[in-house]
């Protein structure tokens, strides 16, 4: 397989595609949650206003938000290829997806504070490659805010604060705690991707892969199945809702996952996805590309 410049161009389509326009599913969860709300209500307004952002920014390819995030890339690709090209050929397509303002300037350094200019910069963006059996590429990305990253959470068990053991009751207590700590911010409804067990950073990882999974499918894993469904259910009956401003929507999806840990460690991690929950699929078939 030769990657060729139709896969540069592939990309920066990608790219495109996942800054602009958001998944099926996620629209489908955002109008079931308007119709949900209280007519006339500030839950309503703030969900009228966000698909109103959401037709525009498909309309005119202008990106759904000012923040269009970390962009964080999971490639799995077949034996003999080159992650370094693929690296260098993702690098140039994030640069021109930049110049073609699909994606705002968002990479600074971190200790003199100036911008890169076209999100490249020192683990910017963030690209996780694992070989795989199969002859093709796939691609996933999203697009990960500032603002919904700022109140993920990672919790030690036992929790003694919140009364929170090594135990399924301790595991849902500290993911509603998470919803709870944000309040709104985020920019709520929000979408949980929780992590449980593994080391720190093993657990995160987990969680955030959690947002490529669609809102509407089922956990194969009984116990975390009814995690996912208690949680959603609970954090619903918070109040919080859109931004903040009340309802019966603070959150449109739980999806949670698991590793082993340590007899030591027990850690349980929350990430958090706003509503613009900016995630697509890439496939590079020897010449061919799809995009879903």
């Amino acid at each position: 397989m030769q990657l060729t410049e139709t896969f540069k161009t592939g990309l920066v389509e990608f790219i495109r595609r996942t800054s602009t326009e958001l998944p099926e599913d996620v629209k489908q969860a955002l109008q079931h949650a308007r119709t949900s709300e209280t007519p006339n209500s500030a839950a309503v307004n703030a969900l009228k206003t966000i698909q109103q952002n959401i037709v525009l920014s498909q309309a005119d390819s202008t990106p759904i938000c000012q923040d269009t995030g970390t962009l964080i890339f999971y490639i799995d690709y077949p034996l003999g290829l080159s992650t370094l090209q693929m690296r260098k050929l993702i690098q140039d397509a994030v640069a021109e997806a930049t110049t073609k303002s699909y994606l705002r300037p968002n990479a600074v350094d971190s200790l003199t504070g100036k911008n890169s200019g076209n999100n490249l910069g020192r683990e910017f963006p963030v690209v996780h490659f694992e070989e795989w059996e199969e002859p093709y590429i796939r691609l996933r990305l999203m697009l990960k805010g500032g603002g919904c990253e700022n109140v993920g959470a990672q919790y030690s068990l036992p929790n003694t604060k919140l009364g929170a053991d090594r135990d399924m009751a301790g595991i849902k207590k500290v993911i509603l705690d998470a919803v709870y700590q944000a309040q709104g911010k985020g920019c709520a409804p929000g979408i949980l991707g929780v992590g449980i067990g593994g080391d720190r950073e093993t657990s995160y990882m987990i969680s955030k892969k959690q947002f490529f999974r669609k809102l509407d499918d089922q956990n194969p894993n009984p116990a975390l199945a009814a995690i996912e469904a208690e949680i959603m259910e609970k954090a619903n009956q918070l109040g919080i809702g859109p931004m903040g401003f009340g309802g019966k929507t603070t959150l449109l999806g739980v999806k949670a996952d698991w590793a082993h840990r340590l007899p030591a460690s027990f850690f349980v991690s929350v990430s958090y996805m706003c509503w613009a929950e900016r995630r697509r699929t890439m496939k590079f078939y020897d010449g061919r590309v799809e995009i879903d």
